[in-house]
């Protein structure tokens, strides 16, 4: 039986937030989802959140989940004290039975590294450590003359020499649950900072001769905590990093991977190019041979094969063909979808509309809650007035229609196939097949109009 408890009590002071600090977000998500859906991916038996400052809040981010459980740290005496809130909850009284730590600030452990935590605690303890370059700030693990763990001193207990040592704690462990609820009774607040720290049970274990096994993670972003603005920015750059390279290993050409932001999930073909600022929200799906522009944002859209996306355009909860061409400076809404061979140019808002293959809105123009069928021409200019100031109306315009500049559609209203708007047509009732409509007012010339001048300024 497998428990997993997150501590998640922690205030964060020094993110000059007023959200709590474990929902602070990296690479789009916060950290304590990270951690939870880690967590789950192992199928615990129990799966327990330690909370305390933003209790409350954090609590409502995720209710309705029932596989969680949240428990109470007030006031926050230590890793040990918090452990310890969560006791009771603790199910297994079989010497296989185990429990996991892990922190709702450290969000980018993999599944494979606790997976090998697991592992390696074979009915004892399992400790995540690292060396690291400079070990100032974490507890030392100490190791007696056989290399066999012994301890583990805190930054603010430890000497001069013990200060040397890099192979440090991460916090994450797995112990037997039996044997973690009799070590918490037995901790003790004498040390520096006056807290129960969670790290004693080491030498607990070491007395009663239970074996004590390391694991090290493969990258050390994984063991990576946030306590800062500065630390979130740095572990944001770092896992951007690595998913560049996870994207690069799979063959997807990255112009800049420092200047790559993956906020979701994306999934790419072969011979996809994304150029440099680009955001990636959400589900993202690029075919092959989809080629993204500088600085462009995709948010929840799938992208047919060969289509290219050019420079400073925006996509959200679209549907894009094969083979189109959107932007640059487009903007594609929620609930659009555009067929194959679609062609939107710069400055083309396009909203909850369908636009059928072959189909151009190359210049200025807004579509908003439109039908429109094959190889229609949209004008600059063009605007489909679809909302009343209480109610919306679509607009159709069926195949190879042609609207001409600067028209406006008042919606509801229909463009049958074939048909013509003359460029400033403001269409109010529906436009016949295969027939020109014009709504313009008639020009006038005023004879002997003089343009005013600017009388001279007057003197002082």
């Amino acid at each position: 039986m497998l428990n997993v408890v997150i501590l998640a009590a922690g205030m964060g002071k020094r993110m000059q937030s007023s959200q709590p600090k474990v929902l602070q977000l990296i690479g789009g998500q916060p950290m304590l989802n990270r951690v939870i859906n880690t967590a789950r991916s192992l199928s615990p038996d129990r799966l327990i959140v330690v909370v305390g400052h933003g209790e409350q809040t954090i609590r409502d981010s995720y209710e309705g989940q029932s596989d969680l459980s949240f428990v109470s740290q007030w006031p926050q005496l230590g890793t040990g004290h918090a452990v310890d809130q969560a006791s009771e909850l603790l199910q297994g009284d079989h010497e296989t039975d185990v429990t996991l730590i892990l922190y709702g600030d450290v969000p980018l452990v993999q599944t494979n590294t606790l997976q090998a935590l697991l592992a390696a605690s074979d009915n004892g303890l399992a400790l995540l450590t690292e060396e690291v370059e400079n070990p100032a700030g974490y507890g030392r693990i100490l190791r007696d003359a056989q290399n066999r763990v012994v301890t583990i001193v805190e930054e603010k207990d430890a000497s001069a020499a013990q200060k040397q040592i890099r192979e440090i704690n991460t916090g994450m462990l797995v112990a037997p649950t039996t044997k973690l609820k009799h070590w918490l009774k037995k901790l003790s607040n004498n040390n520096a900072q006056g807290e129960y720290y969670l790290t004693d049970i080491v030498a607990f274990a070491a007395q009663e001769q239970v074996s004590i096994n390391t694991v090290a993670p493969k990258a050390s972003f994984e063991t990576q905590g946030v306590n800062s603005r500065e630390q979130q920015a740095q572990l944001e750059r770092l896992w951007q990093l690595e998913l560049a390279r996870r994207q690069l290993q799979g063959g997807v050409t990255i112009a800049d991977p420092k200047r790559f932001d993956q906020r979701g999930e994306l999934m790419c073909g072969q011979d996809v190019f994304i150029d440099v600022g680009c955001v990636f929200e959400g589900m993202v799906v690029l075919g092959d041979g989809v080629k993204v522009g500088p600085h462009c944002v995709l948010k929840d859209v799938t992208v047919g094969a060969d289509t290219e996306i050019h420079p400073f355009s925006h996509l959200q909860q679209a549907d894009i063909g094969k083979d189109a061409q959107i932007g640059p400076y487009a903007r594609i809404r929620p609930g659009t979808r555009l067929d194959d061979g679609v062609h939107i140019g710069n400055f083309v808002e396009i909203k909850n509309s369908s636009i059928q293959a072959k189909s151009k809105a190359n210049h200025l123009a807004y579509i908003g809650d439109a039908d429109i069928g094959s190889r229609v021409n949209v004008g600059a200019g063009t605007i489909t007035c679809n909302y009343d100031g209480v109610n919306k109306y679509r607009t159709t315009i069926e195949d190879d229609a042609f609207i001409g500049s600067n028209s406006q559609l008042i919606a509801p209203v229909r463009v049958g196939k074939g048909a013509t708007l003359g460029a400033g047509t403001t269409l109010t009732q529906d436009a016949p097949p295969n027939k020109l409509t014009v709504s313009r007012s008639s020009q006038t010339t005023v004879e002997n109009w003089q343009r005013p001048v600017k009388s001279p300024p007057k003197k002082p």
